[in-house]
């Protein structure tokens, strides 16, 4: 399998930046290639300008510009979706990165 990008968007990139290190841990432990980073919505456009992101993650708390990012993904071919509350909450990072690689199949 060839490494992996995907991005996290939350309101301010900061409440996903731990559940990056989880999903990055749980990454390592089945032997995956993966680039995965969280930045806030508003460092989203730039961020897809410069990496060639796989998948697209938004945190529950952005839940509501779901539409507006796959309207702007679409042609791109790069899947999206939001975070189960549930795997948000507990910080679940393995529950997450199995929901993106689900999305790139």
């Amino acid at each position: 399998m060839s490494k992996k990008t995907i991005m996290l968007v939350c309101s301010a990139g900061m409440s996903t930046s731990l559940l990056v290190t989880k999903m990055q841990k749980a990454a390592e432990e089945q032997g995956l290639e993966t680039d995965i980073f969280a930045v806030s919505a508003s460092d989203a456009d730039p961020s897809l300008a410069n990496k060639d992101v796989d998948v697209l993650l938004l945190g529950p708390q952005v839940r509501f510009m779901k539409a507006q990012f796959e309207k702007k993904l679409e042609p791109m071919g790069i899947p999206c979706a939001v975070i189960e509350m549930k795997d948000y909450g507990m910080m679940n990072g393995e529950n997450v990165l199995k929901a993106a690689l689900e999305l790139m199949n």
